[in-house]
């Protein structure tokens, strides 16, 4: 689906998957202006597919937007838009325990920009593709390294966000990380160099002593969806030991 004029966005529809049209001066190939999110759906032991707070994934994208200069989806927009496409490709969901359907809205400037100016054109999009579970070894640990050289955020950044250019940025680590035998990148913040911050895509949480900690949301903590869940599934448990610092 396009934006119009005043911000809003049309009603989008369902195309066979292939390639798109862009201008080559696009805001988000020429200046980054884009807006990712990322979720899965599953099947349960008994065949049914589910998706998980899909609604959350579509606020966060609108905080995102909002702080890239650009206009959203309506979260029910974005909920819709989601469903309507996993529907679509049920036939590609993988069964129980095999793996998930990877969903991935994409939010991006388009049209002609030669200056450091908000795009006048904005494209939402959906695209999915079936995908093995990402660690061979499933829930078991697995190895992590931690970057000493390379920040995944920095203050004043857009590390509390999903955008495109977060992850380019990156890959150099995990690069090294995965020639290394290691299956993800812990990184430290950029100030002192010495506290924990993130994993390359996910938000790290530490136990001990049947204390659970984990990073304060802030300038460079993205506010993950697992990681929210995660302490609410706690509390509502009554665990005591939460510890956010």
């Amino acid at each position: 689906m396009k934006s119009c004029k005043d911000g809003s966005f049309s009603n989008g529809g369902l195309r066979q998957y292939g390639n798109i049209e862009i201008s080559p001066s696009a805001a988000v190939l020429n200046y980054g202006q884009g807006i990712i999110e990322n979720l899965k759906a599953y099947k349960n032991k008994n065949g049914s597919i589910i998706l998980f707070r899909v609604e959350e994934n579509g606020l966060r994208m609108r905080v995102g937007a909002d702080r890239m200069c650009m206009p959203a989806p309506t979260i029910e927009q974005f909920v819709e838009a989601v469903t309507s496409t996993v529907s679509a490709n049920e036939r590609w969901v993988p069964p129980s325990n095999k793996g998930f359907l990877h969903v991935q809205p994409l939010l991006m400037g388009n049209g002609p920009v030669l200056s450091l100016i908000p795009a006048p054109e904005f494209i939402f999009l959906i695209y999915v593709t079936p995908v093995r579970n990402y660690f061979e070894g499933g829930l078991k640990p697995i190895n992590v390294v931690v970057e000493n050289d390379i920040h995944r955020a920095t203050l004043g950044g857009v590390g509390n966000i999903k955008a495109i250019g977060n992850y380019a940025g990156i890959m150099k680590a995990q690069a090294k990380a995965k020639a290394n035998g290691f299956s993800d990148v812990l990184y430290l913040d950029s100030i002192h160099n010495r506290y924990l911050e993130e994993f390359s895509t996910a938000n790290v949480f530490i136990v001990k002593d049947n204390t659970i900690s984990t990073p304060v949301l802030g300038r460079t903590i993205l506010p993950g969806i697992t990681r929210k869940s995660i302490i609410e599934i706690a509390h509502r448990q009554g665990f005591k030991g939460i510890s956010v610092v």
